[in-house]
């Protein structure tokens, strides 16, 4: 398709001016010639000795020089109104071109089979308005109404398009962002399943790694016995949300550590008592009695467990591990 960016107001003022001067000697010709008809007339029937002219032969002269002025008026009024024309023209084309343009490029179906605007008729008569040669000033007048009779049509279905375009444009936006909005959630509940998953195997690994402990015998809560330092764990689990599988690596941790005895000793570390505190002095913080009293020693324990590893668990897979706690 033609673009009609090249139609240049300048080359249409220049084809007016030009026929504006060839036409105004022959007008200009006419109406003096007019003029002097008349006024010969007049003074071929005026008396001798009359000197002044009279009113009517000076209307006569005017008349006659007033017609080219008209004559210029009127190309003004003329030249304005196809300048106007074909300027409005030309942003319609355009339009039309570009409508189709961004349609194509886009890609998209904007729901109408015809993707184009039949400009035909208007580039023709735009052509002919827009001519080199000189026009017959009523041709240009005709050509001047088709013109802008043929803008509207073509300016309703580039408007038309547009808004076709503009609402396939807006439906991939809705669609593009509710696929991303469903590729997130796809994505937060295979993160949410893989954590799940990950917790359910190391729940499963923690209970597969829990000793078969052996409990010490012959002891009661608050003794200082083996025994009775287990019985007063046993206790204690319950306070931090444990169970009996906790109380399993508990008793297998300390048993490794310390054999439940509430005055082991190691001398190369210093570390003391059940739990092994480093140094041992550190259990006083959950009683004075630490040196003497194995439940003050297995509740400072308790209390390490949970805050470094979580659960006694958690600890004893350490110790697997490091062979320390």
């Amino acid at each position: 398709m033609r673009s009609f960016t090249s139609l240049r107001p300048a080359r249409r003022a220049r084809r007016l001016a030009e026929r504006r001067t060839k036409r105004r000697p022959a007008i200009l010709a006419v109406g003096l010639a007019t003029g002097l008809a008349v006024t010969v007339g007049f003074a071929g029937f005026a008396p001798a000795a009359q000197a002044e002219p009279t009113e009517s032969s000076t209307l006569f002269v005017l008349a006659s020089v007033s017609a080219p002025a008209l004559d210029v008026a009127a190309e003004a009024t003329e030249t304005t109104e196809s300048s106007e024309a074909l300027a409005a023209a030309t942003a319609s084309l355009n339009a039309a071109e570009t409508v189709a343009a961004d349609i194509a490029a886009s890609g998209l179906d904007v729901g109408v089979p015809v993707t184009t605007v039949d400009t035909t008729e208007l580039a023709a008569v735009v052509e002919q308005l827009d001519a080199e040669e000189e026009l017959p000033m009523l041709l240009e007048t005709a050509l001047t109404n088709q013109v802008t009779e043929l803008v509207a049509p073509v300016d309703e279905q580039v408007a038309s398009l547009r808004g076709s375009l503009d609402a396939a444009i807006a439906w991939k936006a809705e669609q593009e962002a509710a696929a991303a909005a469903a590729a997130e959630q796809a994505r937060l509940e295979a993160e949410a399943a893989a954590a799940a998953a990950a917790e359910e195997a190391a729940k499963a690994e923690t209970t597969a790694a829990a000793p078969a402990p052996v409990f010490a015998s012959g002891g009661v809560a608050g003794d200082n016995s083996p025994a009775g330092a287990q019985a007063s764990a046993r206790a204690m689990l319950s306070g931090y949300g444990w169970g009996d599988d906790q109380f399993g690596c508990l008793v297998s941790l300390w048993n490794k550590e310390s054999g439940w005895n509430y005055l082991a000793h190691n001398a190369s570390s210093g570390a003391h008592g059940i739990p092994q505190a480093l140094p041992g002095s550190k259990m006083g913080s959950a009683g004075a009695d630490w040196q003497t009293n194995a439940a003050t020693q297995v509740a400072w324990g308790l209390g390490y467990i949970a805050g470094r590893y979580g659960n006694p668990c958690g600890a004893w897979s350490h110790s697997q591990s490091v062979g320390w706690y």
